[in-house]
Parts: C-alpha cells; sequence; structure tokens
C-alpha cells in the first residue's frame, strides 16, 4: 500500500507498507515510469523494519537541523 511520494526528475521516490513472510515493512524506493507508463521500482532505496522506523526518523531529524544550521552562516 503506497503511503506517498516524492517527486525526483523524472522519476518518484515512493513510500510503501509491504509485507513480506508475514511481517510488515515500510519501503522506500526509486521508481521510473516505463513506456507503458506503469512506475517500476529500482533497486535505489531502503526498506525498513517497524522497530528501526523511529530510529530513521530521529536520524533524518539531525541531519535537517544540521543542514539548517549550516545554511545560517
Amino acid at each position: 500500500m503506497d503511503v506517498g511520494e516524492i517527486p525526483k526528475g523524472k522519476d518518484k521516490i515512493i513510500v510503501a507498507l509491504k509485507e513480506f513472510k508475514g511481517k510488515e515493512y515500510i519501503d522506500i524506493r526509486t521508481h521510473f515510469e516505463n513506456d507503458e507508463g506503469d512506475w517500476i521500482p529500482t533497486k535505489k532505496g531502503i526498506t525498513l523494519t517497524p522497530d528501526s522506523l523511529d530510529e530513521m526518523i530521529d536520524l533524518l531529524k539531525t541531519a535537517k537541523k544540521k543542514v539548517s544550521d549550516k545554511e545560517k552562516y
């Protein structure tokens, strides 16, 4: 189930909830549009367990703060 997407040039990054072998995962992956108009996943991405999601969010918040701090100078 797709949660959302972010445009990335001609491609897009799709955040989706996936299930594999009875377990749920969060998949964040670049997709490209093929000639038929279907969005196809690439190898560029990451799959997270729900347990690691909070840690990833914390790391992204830290990265955002560091980038924001650099922009102030």
